[in-house]
């Protein structure tokens, strides 16, 4: 019975390893993807890096331009990922199993969650780009829309994985809805939900590099100013200062979030 078992898991895997190869294969033949090609252009494009995409002393003089561009990149980020967070909070409280209002509250919760969710960020600017133009609010707003289906449907699992017995012994006390929430729900989620709203500020951060260059803001349309300009020493400047900002942010995520769990 157990050599069956093992056999048919075999078969299952190799199976699927099969699907995946015939799957790449028919992808690179629609797509004329060529694999010698690609592997053959990656000398030239490292002796080209090196020759070029360096800061120079030219670049470092751009340093405190660019440090301004990258503040209002995480200020931008940090504010569209609090309030999404504050909203995402109230509609997962509202909408999960344990502690849902009502079936149809519920329901639009999770719909509107999968809704932000699923649609892309950069698809949110561009969609976005044709009520505010070129501007910071278009770049809020997309991370906003993006974090908040996001943090819902986090938040919502959060709160579902908690422990119904706390909730029912209030509510047997005659407690109220906000009593519960405040004193029961949000105190024993409160670890998972600060560790998810920090999770998505770091990808905001991110994201929000990608988001300027469509929106013409931050830090993101310094580097595509600098890039476009052929201007590479100052554009890789902008990506060493980016990679150091995103390596510091998590670094101190990391430390709240353990500082969090231990607490």
């Amino acid at each position: 019975m157990r050599y069956d078992f093992l056999t048919r898991k075999r078969l299952m895997t190799l199976g699927s390893l099969l699907a995946i190869m015939l799957i790449t294969w028919g992808a690179a033949l629609l797509t004329r993807f060529d694999a010698g090609q690609g592997l053959s252009a990656i000398p030239a494009a490292l002796s080209w890096g090196i020759e070029n995409f360096y800061p120079d002393e030219k670049a470092w003089r751009r340093l405190p331009g660019i440090m301004d561009k990258l503040l209002d990149t995480v200020l931008l980020a940090v504010a569209s990922t609090t309030v999404a967070a504050m909203a995402a909070l109230v509609c997962a409280v509202g909408g999960s199993r344990t502690m849902r209002l009502n079936r149809w509250f519920g329901l639009i919760s999770r719909g509107m969650a999968s809704i932000f969710r699923n649609i892309d960020i950069a698809a949110w600017a561009i969609i976005l780009l044709f009520s505010f133009g070129q501007s910071a609010l278009t770049g809020y707003f997309a991370l906003l829309f993006a974090s908040f289906g996001f943090l819902t449907r986090a938040f919502m699992e959060a709160i579902d994985e908690m422990s119904s017995s706390a909730v029912e012994a209030l509510r047997a006390t005659g407690a109220g809805y906000i009593t519960i929430v405040c004193r029961c729900v949000i105190p024993s989620c409160a670890p998972q939900l600060v560790s998810w709203m920090l999770f998505m500020m770091e990808t905001n951060i991110r994201s929000a590099t990608l988001i300027g260059i469509l929106t013409g803001t931050g830090i993101g349309f310094a580097f595509d100013v600098y890039y476009k300009g052929m201007n590479y020493h100052a554009a890789s400047l902008v990506v060493i200062v980016i990679a150091a900002a995103i390596l510091l942010i998590e670094a101190g995520s990391n430390v709240i979030r353990s500082m969090i769990l231990r607490g």
